[in-house]
């Protein structure tokens, strides 16, 4: 089996070399082939030189590209079609991963059972969460957090898509379904993310199958700024916005925009009910989980007036409507399933 790890970087020279010493650390068995693609997303401090020291302490084990583009999609494109390997793996920049990571993380791909796995993400040590953030249940804030990913300590079909953190697939699914969205994931004057989760529902809902592997463990570390609320409510907001992207639109009805009939459901029924579960719950931690659903449907509604006005303009200038994306997740109801990338009633 070749193996390529696709790592994406930007302005992060410092947490990356911890990663990269500790990727290069991994224990395969001899018989697997191995790379570390680093993609350097147009960083201005060291990551170029970071690369190219550890390269000369590894002799062919990494292999750096530049992608003047930024964006974190159009990196982790680029390093899909740049790999050697049959098996993908992705781990970020900030991340610890233990020896045996790799080598737990790949092995069910080889074959053709699975299409992809999704390793457990941890915090490196105990965390005292402040009174307002929830860090269990449906409720838990730990996926904003940290990328946390834990289902427990036995593997089985993941029913919902593994975070870019700790995730692969075989090469041959990008082949076949396309590679991760360009509008989606980080870029300048964005922060909407969501580009690695839409790929995994993008592949379950053709069917394919991927898998919870408890044994690929990865830590993500508590950046100071995510302990804000202010932090907590720009990310639901840019979540809300991934959604109706990710979601499309319908046909139109009787000649009028779908867009136009979902922003009235949004405005006029779902913002208000959000709004009115948020002021009336007294616990903290549910208020503001609630708080944080409202600044998502407020980014959900800005998405949809956004892409009403530019469809209304496209029909005025006569280049007719551009061509959305499949249909996986439909609008629905506002309680929120952030994991499993879908509004239940």
């Amino acid at each position: 089996m070749k193996i390529t790890v696709i790592l994406c970087t930007y302005n992060r020279c410092q947490s990356l070399v911890n990663t990269l010493e500790d990727v290069a650390a991994s224990k395969l068995e001899d018989s697997v082939e191995w790379e570390v693609l680093v993609v350097d997303n147009n960083s201005k401090d060291r990551t170029r030189e970071v690369v190219a020291e550890i390269s000369r302490r590894y002799p062919g084990r990494f292999r750096y590209l530049f992608e003047p583009q930024q964006g974190k999609s159009y990196a982790l494109n680029t390093g899909v079609r740049e790999a050697r390997g049959h098996v993908l793996a992705f781990v970020d920049d900030d991340v610890a991963v233990e020896p045996t990571w790799l080598q737990n993380l790949t092995a069910p791909l080889d074959g053709g059972k699975w299409a992809g796995a999704g390793g457990r993400t941890l915090l490196p040590g105990a965390f005292s969460p402040p009174e307002w953030m929830t860090m269990e249940g449906r409720d838990s804030q730990g996926d904003v957090l940290a990328a946390l990913f834990d289902i427990g300590p036995e593997p089985c079909e993941l029913n919902r898509p593994p975070y870019g953190t700790n995730m692969a697939f075989r090469r041959e699914m990008f082949e076949k379904h396309g590679l991760f969205r360009t509008d989606l994931g980080p870029q300048p004057g964005s922060e909407i993310r969501s580009e690695d989760t839409e790929f995994g529902r993008r592949l379950m809902a053709a069917g394919e199958k991927l898998r919870y592997e408890p044994s690929a463990i990865a830590y993500h570390p508590v950046h100071e700024n995510r302990m804000q609320k202010s932090f907590f409510l720009r990310w639901h907001f840019d979540f809300g916005r991934a959604m109706v992207r990710e979601w499309g639109f319908g046909p139109d009805i009787l000649g009028i925009s779908r867009r136009g009939f979902t922003l009235f459901k949004f405005v006029a029924t779902i913002l208000p009910f959000a709004t009115l579960r948020w002021v009336v719950t007294l616990n903290p931690r549910r208020r503001f989980f609630h708080k944080c659903w409202v600044w998502a449907t407020a980014g959900q509604i800005v998405e949809i007036h956004r892409q009403w006005q530019n469809a209304r303009e496209r029909s005025r200038s006569g280049q007719g409507e551009a061509a959305a994306p499949k249909l996986t997740v439909a609008p629905r109801d506002f309680t929120p399933s952030r994991r499993e990338g879908r509004l239940e009633i």
